[in-house]
């Protein structure tokens, strides 16, 4: 019996830049449909790739370990992933990172056959085919690009996340807890990001909210734990705050909504994967930036010279009211 192939796919974070490596996995998929696919990630972000659905092992890094200055814990781990990479004789490595870290782990993992996007070419040495960055154009695209450089096919491109159904579940739970009903039109709104200059102000978000919700709109105010006491605004107002819940569940508030909003977030483009509507404010649309991928007309910036915050409600309004 003629032994499966074993394929290493690489991306350790973050949110945004794992997801923009979907449509190159399903890329790989029809390239070796018969392959097993691995994915190493970080492992915090390791329960984003359960909507990977062609992937079919997930391979999660523990990098605080590794960042902890434990000298034992840092060589048990490390021989312990090294053993496991070896282990799998992997025909192919795809780093998508391109890092030194990645670049380390790719040369590590014993692949016969490497290929990396690398940012410098003093990193092309872990790689059999170490080809440069092409930051002009979108993430994703760079990565589909990577794939066409090394030989792959790539025919019709495919952005889909599966939300596993446990998750839309706890979504739906969610709902019900908040007097929220399936039937009628929802806007998720994520006000923040990990970034200040990409925020569009809070006080624009709660005047949408007022304007939408007096047209019998349901409203979410989405966000991390951290960010629960800067939506106390958005609490004392009576809208529902979804902020704490797991990133999953929050990406099936966002597929049982009619539309999303917010800035250059990596839960917009976790939406955007699953072919939900989604409004992305972001001060640039110019080629090599991380918009809407496929959707460059679902994003809103300001004008030239302007700033995110700087962005009218108004015309906010325009673009998510076409939807309602």
């Amino acid at each position: 019996m003629e032994t499966r192939e074993n394929i290493l796919l690489i991306r350790l974070k973050s949110i945004g830049d794992i997801l923009f490596t979907l449509p190159a996995v399903h890329a790989v998929r029809e390239n070796y449909p018969e392959a097993k696919l691995h994915f190493l990630v970080s492992k915090e972000h390791a329960p984003l790739l359960r909507g990977f659905s062609d992937v079919d092992e997930i391979i999660p890094l523990d990098r605080a370990v590794f960042h902890s200055g434990n000298l034992p814990a840092i060589c048990s781990s490390a021989f312990s992933l090294v053993r496991r990479l070896r282990r799998e004789k992997f025909s192919l490595a795809i780093d998508f990172q391109g890092y030194g870290e990645t670049a380390w782990l790719t040369w590590l993992s014993g692949a016969r056959e490497s290929w990396g996007s690398v940012d410098q070419a003093a990193r092309a040495w872990a790689y059999t085919r170490g080809e440069m960055r092409d930051i002009t154009i979108h993430p994703a695209e760079g990565n589909l690009s990577l794939l066409r450089r090394c030989g792959l096919r790539i025919g019709e491109i495919h952005n889909e996340y599966n939300l596993p159904e446990d998750i839309l579940d706890e979504a739906k739970q969610f709902f019900t807890a908040n007097n929220l009903e399936l039937a009628k039109p929802a806007l998720f709104l994520q006000p923040f990001t990990s970034s200040p200059h990409k925020n569009w102000p809070l006080e624009k978000f709660l005047e949408l909210a007022r304007h939408f919700q007096s047209r019998g709109v349901q409203i979410i105010f989405g966000g991390g734990p951290s960010e629960r006491p800067a939506l106390e605004p958005a609490r004392a107002e009576g809208f529902a705050i979804s902020a704490g819940v797991p990133l999953l569940v929050s990406a099936g508030l966002i597929k049982l909504s009619t539309l999303a909003l917010g800035a250059d977030t990596g839960l917009l483009h976790l939406g955007v994967a699953m072919d939900k509507r989604v409004v992305m404010l972001m001060l640039s649309t110019k080629p090599g930036q991380t918009h809407p991928f496929q959707h460059v007309d679902w994003a809103i910036t300001p004008p030239s010279g302007k700033k995110v915050s700087e962005i009218p409600v108004a015309e906010v309004i325009e673009k998510c009211g076409r939807n309602f």
